[in-house]
């Protein structure tokens, strides 16, 4: 998911990930062109025991082996500088097909674990607020998704209260399942770093909780709401071979130059849908 907001033309060029192709910025759920900032590419994670994160507001792929994963061709190549992958766009089967499940006994295998540090990476490089392994062109059920202060500070305060928009540190579910906690709903652009460039208003749940297992393999359950909840729904929407452009209200699909002009009459407002 995008997290940058397009605020100067500085920001519409995108750091590459790819010493010849350069990434534009999308941010995941796209809150209005005043989204993410870039934020640092260190990571060092430390264990965790099992633990309960509350927040208030088909067959194998051949495309393992190609040059856009990058990850798979690392492994093994002593002293060579290694490239982060590119993020996939859509029109790649990889993007329109169900994900495959990560067998719990592998979680801790070198493998696993470079995708997960390169999803890191190229998350924050985009950077964006969320990122799936298939948007990296591997189809197993992995996300990562992170929001902070300085993403948050990019965009405007009046759009931070109404998207229910709080800061929260970097997660990374394996096989996460979610489900919806209330019938709350809400009206938000979404973007997406695989449908770079265009911005489309999306009907999204305002509470929902997702189990899974972390980068160890130790279970997780996050409780998330607003703006944490459409991350983790976008996300988890790519495991299952959906686009935000698959879920988006007709006739609200836009470039992000035009994203701030009127909505077509007969669109919902932006904002939480009235109590039913």
């Amino acid at each position: 998911m995008e997290a940058i907001p397009r605020i100067s033309n500085r920001l519409l060029s995108y750091s590459s990930l790819n010493p010849i192709s350069k990434i534009r910025i999308n941010p995941f759920l796209h809150f209005t062109p005043s989204q993410i900032p870039i934020c640092p590419n260190s990571f060092s994670p430390a264990r965790f025991p099992p633990k309960t994160l509350n927040f208030s507001s088909s067959a194998d792929r051949s495309r393992l082996s190609t040059p856009r994963a990058g990850w798979l061709l690392g492994l093994g190549q002593k002293g060579q500088k290694s490239t982060l992958p590119e993020i996939v766009k859509a029109g790649d089967p990889v993007l329109h097909e169900p994900a495959r499940e990560v067998d719990p006994n592998e979680i801790g295998s070198e493998k696993i674990q470079k995708i997960v540090d390169d999803m890191i990476s190229v998350m924050r490089d985009a950077p964006g607020v969320g990122l799936a392994a298939p948007q990296l062109g591997v189809p197993l059920k992995i996300i990562v998704l992170e929001d902070t202060k300085e993403y948050i500070s990019y965009a405007p305060k009046e759009e931070i209260k109404s998207q229910d928009r709080r800061a929260f540190d970097l997660l990374v579910l394996v096989n996460p399942v979610l489900k919806k906690k209330s019938n709350r709903t809400a009206f938000f652009f979404e973007g997406c770093l695989s449908v770079d460039g265009y911005r489309a208003v999306v009907e999204r749940y305002l509470d929902v909780e997702v189990r899974g297992l972390d980068r160890y393999g130790q279970l997780i359950k996050v409780d998330a709401s607003g703006w944490q909840a459409r991350i983790l729904q976008h996300e988890c929407d790519h495991l299952d071979g959906t686009l935000y452009v698959d879920k988006m209200v007709p006739r609200t699909f836009r470039t992000v130059e035009n994203l701030n002009l009127p909505l077509p009459i007969g669109c919902p407002k932006l904002g939480a849908r009235p109590a039913r």
